[in-house]
């Protein structure tokens, strides 16, 4: 079974920058995403990327700061989510998945990881 695992999380001011990576247990060719959930909030979409990194789509609240990639040159597979411009109402446990769907939809997913902290405060 697929492992995801994030890093790269942790605590930054308004404005700041934050890399968060996702790497794979083994070179999957699925779409994967990227999700947030807030405390007593839904998870909710923030970016898809396809197979090949050709195609990618965000949640319009990310759009313009945030932007996903992946590297699939080696054995794994990792995906990056960069975001800049960070506010406070980013502040979030953030989740990758993958999907053999294209879609924004968390039930689409079938892989996850077990999260990372990204908190935007002043």
């Amino acid at each position: 079974q697929v492992q995801l695992v994030e890093s790269g999380g942790g605590m930054v001011q308004p404005g700041d920058s934050l890399r968060v990576s996702c790497a794979t247990s083994e070179r999957i060719f699925s779409n994967m995403g990227w999700f947030r959930q807030a405390p007593g909030k839904e998870r909710e979409f923030v970016a898809v990327i396809n197979w090949n990194g050709d195609s990618t789509r965000y949640a319009d609240s990310v759009k313009g700061r945030f932007t996903i990639s992946r590297d699939n040159t080696n054995t794994k597979n990792v995906v990056y989510l960069q975001m800049n411009s960070l506010k406070p109402e980013d502040t979030a446990v953030y989740y990758c998945a993958a999907s053999a769907t294209w879609s924004d939809r968390p039930t689409s997913y079938a892989y996850w990881g077990q999260g990372t902290q990204v908190t935007v405060s002043s």
